[in-house]
C-alpha cells in the first residue's frame, strides 16, 4: 500500500504516566491521547520553543491534545474529553510531561529532553 498524502486531522497514540505510589515506587498508568496532526514546520517550531524554555509542556499539550480514551474517574467511569477536564488533568504532576513526550515520540521516534 502506498503513502497517503491526505491523512485524517488526528491520530491516537499511547501515553504512559508514572504515578508515585507507596513504598517509593511508581505505578505506570496508560491512556490513549488523541493528537492533532500538525505540519513538519510546526513540529520544528514546537521543539525549538520547548528547547529554549519559551514553551512549557502544558502549553504543548494544550496545542496538540484534542481527545483521549482510557481516562477514568475514581469509580472507573470513562471521562469524556473537555477543556475543563483537560485543565484538571494538567494539574496532575507529571501528566503534561508524559503527554508531551508521547506526542514528540510519535513523530520523532526518540525521547526528547525536558
Amino acid at each position: 500500500m502506498g503513502f497517503k498524502l491526505d491523512q485524517s486531522g488526528t491520530y491516537k497514540w499511547p501515553v504512559t504516566v508514572e504515578v508515585p505510589v507507596d513504598d517509593g515506587r511508581h505505578d505506570k498508568q496508560k491512556f490513549d491521547g488523541e493528537f492533532k496532526r500538525i505540519t513538519q514546520s510546526k513540529i520544528k517550531e514546537l521543539i525549538e520553543l520547548v528547547a529554549s524554555g519559551d514553551l512549557s509542556d502544558v502549553d504543548v499539550v494544550k496545542e496538540v491534545l484534542v481527545g483521549w480514551d482510557g481516562i477514568e474517574d475514581d469509580q472507573g467511569n470513562e471521562l469524556k474529553f473537555s477543556q475543563s477536564k483537560l485543565k484538571q488533568l494538567l494539574e496532575v504532576p507529571m501528566v503534561a510531561t508524559a503527554i508531551g513526550t508521547a506526542f514528540f515520540e510519535s513523530y520523532t521516534g526518540a525521547k526528547r529532553k525536558n
